[in-house]
């Protein structure tokens, strides 16, 4: 019974998000729910740990995919940033907090679903570890001072304290997953491990993204209400933000010549962005930076399920 409650949410997570939206806004408008900002934060390292427990930072030992690894890297800090504050200048410079929040989901790469996803679509596994292992080190030192330079200039950006922040959603819970694991390892094998425990990890993660959604949504409800055009104009440009990148990035793979395999995890560990980070240094700059950060979830899981369906039937990537 606990099995199925927790794994339910992982299970059904593209159908629950946008349940969820519409509940939080018809919440929001009549009850009061700023009082669980304050959870925010706690609830974003609660959603990161699960994610952590098995990471292997021995991956980045082997750099055998360096032109993949380059590729995504180059993608990931310098082109998708730079789509995420051009689209922020022409559709929210006149709101500041929108656009610090679309700017960090531009600036925090791979999610916690990139490995799940290039393994769904038979992609190569291995080096989606990697640049996965690798943006999250960079992006905890980049970010900071991409937000600073970038974001600056429009909304207060105090270096220290996303920093702190990030230390908190980033390190904390790496901290936690690796102590956890070790202490794991001693009480189950290998084979218990990936069959009784691992599976349960990511509905713990998927019910605190429920969460913040409902929080995020529902303390901007009568905002949304009243001004409608603040959810229209955020949907369309994270609806933008996502087609641009995948258009890019499939056009990379080609131009790239790269394989089937590695397309597939340039693509995830790319267009994918780490929205757990990013609602954690959302938090910084106010709720409606949380909440357009939010929305994101509204594409992120249903795009990259699509993507890989669409590919197979109209052939984007390299066959080889």
């Amino acid at each position: 019974m606990f099995k199925d409650i927790l794994t339910f949410a992982s299970r059904n997570l593209i159908f629950l998000i946008p349940l969820m939206i519409l509940f939080a806004l018809f919440v929001g408008y009549f009850i009061d729910t700023s009082s669980l900002k304050k959870l925010l934060l706690p609830v974003v390292v609660l959603m990161i740990y699960p994610v952590m427990i098995g990471f292997n930072l021995h991956e980045l030992a082997d750099l055998s995919e360096k032109k993949l690894i380059v590729l995504s890297l180059i993608i990931n800090f310098v082109l998708v940033p730079v789509i995420g504050y051009l689209l922020g200048l022409v559709f929210l410079i006149k709101n500041p907090e929108l656009f610090a929040g679309l700017v960090i989901v531009s600036l925090v790469p791979t999610a916690s679903m990139t490995i799940p996803f290039t393994l769904f679509a038979k992609g190569n596994v291995k080096a989606s570890i990697k640049i996965t292992v690798l943006c999250l080190i960079l992006s905890s030192f980049l970010a900071p001072w991409y937000l600073y330079f970038i974001v600056g200039r429009y909304v207060p950006v105090d270096i220290w304290l996303t920093f702190k922040t990030i230390g908190i959603v980033v390190f904390l819970p790496l901290l936690m997953g690796i102590l956890t694991f070790k202490y794991l390892r001693k009480r189950y094998t290998d084979n218990d491990f990936n069959t009784e425990i691992k599976p349960l990890l990511p509905g713990i993660s998927a019910w605190g993204a429920l969460f913040i959604i409902f929080t995020a949504i529902s303390m901007n409800s009568k905002l949304i209400f009243n001004n409608p055009n603040i959810l229209a104009v955020s949907v369309f440009v994270q609806a933008v933000f996502y087609l641009i990148n995948y258009f890019l990035v499939t056009t990379f793979s080609k131009l790239s010549n790269l394989s089937r395999e590695d397309s597939y995890a340039l693509i995830y560990s790319t267009v994918l962005r780490n929205l757990a980070i990013s609602i954690g240094l959302a938090t910084i700059f106010g709720t409606k930076s949380v909440f357009i950060v939010s929305l994101a979830f509204l594409f992120q899981p249903q795009s990259a399920l699509w993507f890989a369906k669409l590919n197979e039937k109209y052939h984007f990537l390299s066959s080889k």
